[in-house]
């Protein structure tokens, strides 16, 4: 397995570290100590940032979808949730028509 193949885990063992410290020198531990509005309101601005990209080249578009998948990591790692479940989630829908996985909800 390639070191890319696990990047989801290794940046998440990092994230929940920045969690349990408070470095002023850290980004994620100043947005785990701004708190739950903080991390959404980045979430809502690199989901903007991602759709005006997406009219752009395929550069600016993988940056912008990097920034947001972060982000989103963040907030599963400030609500103690493990990104495997998220992948565990994708796989149980997959070869689900989405019309019939909505249906369920």
């Amino acid at each position: 397995m390639s070191d890319q193949d696990n990047i989801f885990e290794r940046l998440s063992k990092i994230l929940r570290s920045r969690k349990e410290t408070s470095e002023d020198n850290s980004y994620t531990s100043q947005l785990y100590k701004e708190g739950i509005e903080k991390i959404i309101a980045k979430i809502k601005e690199e989901s903007e940032e991602l759709i005006k990209a997406s009219t752009s080249d395929k550069k600016a578009i993988i940056h912008e979808a990097a920034d947001l998948i972060f982000h989103v990591m963040v907030l599963l790692a400030f609500k103690d949730i493990d990104p495997s479940d998220i992948l565990k989630e994708l796989e149980r829908r997959e070869g689900v028509s989405g019309i019939e996985e909505k249906s369920k909800r």
